[in-house]
């Protein structure tokens, strides 16, 4: 089985998915290996990238591990959530100011205010703080555009977060889910439904959510514009996404 990220990995960060590597997810698909999108995107976002690859029906899994789903059909196979309250108020006593969404189950998202254009898509519905604490989400997004990847990382240590995971993404930019879920979890799901071994998995990523992927696939592989602490959680670093090192790993599994 083929685990592929999505973001820098699959897509550059204009969302350009280019012919090449749905090309080579082709032939692996040919040759009757199981290729798996897991990203850190919700469903939604995660579909159309499924159908621009040509996959078969399968399974998915998004939300970094709270949500697998099979399609198509849309069958909803696994979904874990948490009560967002404890995490929100705390960010929200600690910086007011910052974006705070929440990924509803039923699907969009529930924001205190608008995100920039292009970080979320789907329905938006605007709510006070309380109201987005209220019901339990399968994620909780913290945004600030005009903060750094490091003031980041500040903040959330600062916070000493309990009970949840978090990931810190390119931009300034958090993804807080269940405490024990992420991507290689909702992968062993689908490693055990469709009968493959984890050392039969090969795993692709570029971002900080990746790094459980990386360590539990039989061949965890870097993209090359990895932060330096996913590529020393990696078994290889593969070329940057623009060099095309998501393309030389794959036809390298060819």
């Amino acid at each position: 089985m083929v685990a592929l990220d999505i973001d820098g990995t699959l897509v550059d960060h204009s969302g350009h998915l280019p012919d090449e590597i749905r090309e080579a997810v082709q032939a692996l698909l040919a040759k009757g290996i199981a290729v798996v999108l897991a990203t850190g995107r919700s469903w939604g976002d995660t579909q159309p990238i499924f159908e621009a690859l040509g996959l078969p029906a399968g399974p998915a899994v998004s939300s970094n591990g709270a949500v697998v789903v099979d399609f198509p059909p849309f069958q909803l196979r696994k979904q874990v959530t948490f009560d967002p309250g404890p995490v929100i108020q705390k960010v929200s006593q600690a910086a007011p100011h910052l974006r705070i969404a929440v990924e509803d189950p039923r699907g969009g998202y529930r924001l205190n205010q608008l995100f920039p254009d292009g970080d979320l898509t789907g329905e938006m519905r605007i709510q006070s703080v309380e109201e987005l604490c209220a019901e339990p989400v399968t994620r909780v997004i913290i945004r600030d555009p005009e903060a750094s990847t490091e003031d980041f990382s500040r903040l959330a240590k600062s916070l000493g977060m309990r009970g949840v995971s978090y990931f810190i993404g390119w931009s300034a930019w958090l993804d807080i889910a269940p405490v024990g879920v992420n991507k290689a979890t909702g992968l062993k799901a689908v490693c055990a439904e469709l009968g493959v071994r984890r050392r039969d998995v090969l795993a692709l990523g570029d971002g900080r959510n990746d790094v459980h992927m990386l360590r539990w696939a039989g061949r965890g592989v870097a993209i090359g514009d990895a932060p330096d602490e996913v590529k020393s959680e990696a078994d290889h670093v593969t070329g940057g996404f623009a060099e095309g090192g998501t393309l030389e790993e794959l036809r390298r599994w060819l």
